[in-house]
């Protein structure tokens, strides 16, 4: 059965809500909290994207995946809360502060069973269930881990902080992309196509979400700004800054930095217009891939949507 993009967006939204809602009593009160804090579905958004057929039409399974893959986000915001000692998430008390360590890491766990659980149900293309879920799973968990062991490496590279969030934020995106081509095209060609462009988007998502926590207030940005510093993770604009002012880095390294001396170093050195530099292009190859796929102009108009959201130009 096939449907349209609306109707599959609404039912990605319920059926997650309904998961979340209707869990077993044990853990049944976190996860209603934890329906309070969805967010804008972006991920979803990028299964059904590329779902659509040349009818502009989404198979119901892209529906159950675009399920799956938003249960395994909100597992990793859960933990990210524990690891991050967030306060709150999207307006609401995080998990972690309202019930304690201990519970969310047992509800982040559970959120990721029943993310893989869903999966599971898609009816068609096992290979990709099998295979290629659990592979971006890991690679989400390595590179979160890699930017933990990371946490105040005042000498971490553009190279290897690129490396890390190719996992932790890319390969999710990369999933989506992969999962909705696999459910709309045939073409093995064109589906590599669409596994670059997700990996593209993600890269330019947390790129721009780097230059945003040093850019937008609390309200804006709908959770804790300024933390990166001060929770020791070394982001893209402070590396280029380090490199730029050696001596911040040896102030930084000694505990001597404030992070309204960070901040504004990050500003004078133009961390963050070289991260938007690196983000255009990136954004310029997604734009490249783009052009070259065969697309009915409603799915052009979808992909360029979720291009220039993860740009925050629109």
């Amino acid at each position: 059965m096939r449907i349209g993009y609306s109707q599959a967006f609404e039912l990605v939204k319920e059926e997650v809500n309904k998961i979340l809602r209707s869990s077993p009593l044990v853990v049944r009160e976190y996860m209603r909290h934890l329906a309070l804090t969805t967010g804008k579905f972006i991920r979803a958004a990028s299964v059904l994207t590329c779902a659509l057929d040349s009818e502009d039409l989404i198979h119901r399974d892209a529906v159950r995946l675009a399920s799956a893959v938003e249960l395994l986000h909100l597992a990793t915001l859960v933990h990210d809360d524990i690891i991050d000692e967030a306060e709150t998430r999207r307006g609401q008390l995080s998990l972690q502060r309202k019930y304690g360590k201990r519970t969310a890491v047992i509800c982040g766990d559970y959120l990721l069973c029943v993310a893989l659980k869903t999966a599971a149900g898609v009816e068609g293309k096992d290979e990709y269930i099998k295979l290629s879920i659990p592979d971006y799973i890991s690679r989400v968990c390595l590179g979160e881990l890699s930017q933990h062991i990371n946490n105040g490496n005042f000498d971490l590279s553009v190279y290897q902080y690129l490396k890390i969030i190719a996992g932790k934020t890319a390969a999710l995106f990369e999933a989506c992309f992969h999962g909705g081509a696999v459910l709309s095209a045939g073409d093995e060609a064109a589906v590599r196509k669409y596994v670059k462009l997700g990996r593209y988007i993600g890269m330019i998502f947390q790129l721009t979400d780097d230059c945003m926590d040093y850019e937008s207030t609390q309200q804006e940005a709908k959770k804790p700004v300024r933390a990166d510093f001060t929770q020791n993770v070394i982001t893209l604009p402070l590396i280029h800054a380090f490199r730029e002012d050696e001596g911040l880095k040896e102030r930084a390294r000694s505990g001597g930095a404030t992070s309204v001396e960070i901040v504004e170093a990050v500003r004078k050195s133009g961390g963050l217009n070289y991260t938007r530099l690196l983000a255009k292009r990136y954004y310029n190859k997604a734009m490249r891939i783009i052009e070259e796929l065969e697309l009915t102009p409603f799915k052009r108009e979808m992909l360029l949507s979720l291009l220039n959201k993860s740009y925050r130009i629109i």
